[in-house]
């Protein structure tokens, strides 16, 4: 502040103008919903808060493991199958038994630990694939991840033959996944919430304590750099998609138990709503830079909006044109921080 104060009033206006650039987006998103709250008074209240809260634990895990690829100065496209495949693994392994139709009709549903855990491992192995072609063959991100998006896509309807899977056994639904925390008022918060929150606690811890996370930044910062260092580059990119991918398969493992079920649409965008948020919450293309806080504050803004446009009973289909006007000008506001400071 002080430095703030011994500034001239051009440089003071040049700083004010700067600052609000650099957080354009999330000023946009606040006076959006600032407009839905005078339009919809309901949007404010506290059904209405929970649910984006809500929403924002589901949809955080993968907007975490997409960061750590955009740290990297890279993307990661194949998320949102991801989560469509380990939502299916986890509804037929935890159907109910003797459920009619049930997909494996003599299993008897297994230790939710051992499902979660293979679901995760399932999404590690995409990862593998992913973060060895390109820390091995130098493969462009968006080819490897476009190429595992409909590979699993395509074992998916294999497999499932596009059967929606439903009559979930409760011990994963409502005495798990969605069984109520507590109640703020009438509205129930659900256990997934808090899963959320001690998963981005050990992400945190990842990112900011442990040797392989300051490895992830100073990849992304400068690869060559890294490599000089003594870091070892392909094992680095290989563990952050590994991790990315871990993280899609528990997103799958929730989204079935939410939604009561497996259909071949879920997870359909789901990487472009993670890639949307990570970018508005500060994580840079340029690569090295990010912070949890930040992926957190992006996450919540896009439920913001998503929330924001249902209040308002716009198109489902406008929603793609406003997320793909995020997209870009968020990376339009992005590039010009890294030009900036270049």
């Amino acid at each position: 502040m002080q430095n703030f104060k011994a500034l001239s009033n051009k440089d003071k206006g040049r700083y004010i103008a700067n600052w609000m650039l650099d957080h354009a987006m999330i000023i946009i998103i606040i006076l959006m919903a600032i407009y839905v709250q005078s339009q919809k008074p309901a949007f404010f209240k506290i059904p209405s808060l929970v649910n984006i809260l809500s929403l924002t634990a589901v949809r955080l895990p993968m907007a975490l493991g997409v960061a750590g690829c955009i740290i990297l100065a890279g993307t990661d496209l194949s998320g949102g199958r991801v989560a469509g495949l380990t939502a299916f693994i986890s509804a037929i392994l935890l159907q109910k038994a003797g459920a009619s139709g049930k997909f494996l009709p003599n299993l008897t549903p297994p230790n939710l630990l051992l499902v979660i855990l293979a679901v995760m491992a399932i999404g590690a192995i995409v990862g593998l694939v992913n973060g060895f072609c390109m820390g091995k063959f130098k493969l462009h991100p968006f080819i490897v991840t476009l190429a595992t998006q409909m590979i699993t896509y395509g074992v998916y309807l294999t497999v499932s033959g596009s059967k929606q899977i439903s009559s979930l056994d409760t011990s994963y639904t409502t005495s798990f996944v969605t069984k109520s925390l507590f109640k703020i008022g009438p509205t129930s918060v659900p256990m997934y919430v808090l899963l959320a929150i001690i998963l981005t606690a050990i992400v945190w811890f990842i990112w900011n304590k442990t040797t392989f996370g300051k490895n992830m930044f100073a990849v992304g910062s400068n690869e060559e750099a890294a490599r000089v260092s003594g870091v070892n580059v392909l094992l680095t990119i290989v563990g952050v998609f590994m991790m990315a991918g871990a993280l899609y398969g528990y997103t799958g493992f929730v989204e079935a138990a939410r939604l009561g079920g497996s259909t071949a649409t879920l997870g359909l965008n789901y990487e472009s709503d993670a890639i949307a948020a990570v970018v508005i919450g500060g994580v840079s293309f340029v690569g090295g830079t990010g912070k949890i806080s930040g992926v957190i504050l992006g996450v919540f803004m896009m439920q913001l909006i998503m929330s924001g446009m249902t209040f308002l009973g716009i198109s489902g289909n406008v929603t793609y044109i406003i997320k793909g006007a995020v997209i870009l000008v968020a990376c339009i506001l992005d590039m010009r921080k890294y030009m900036v400071k270049k």
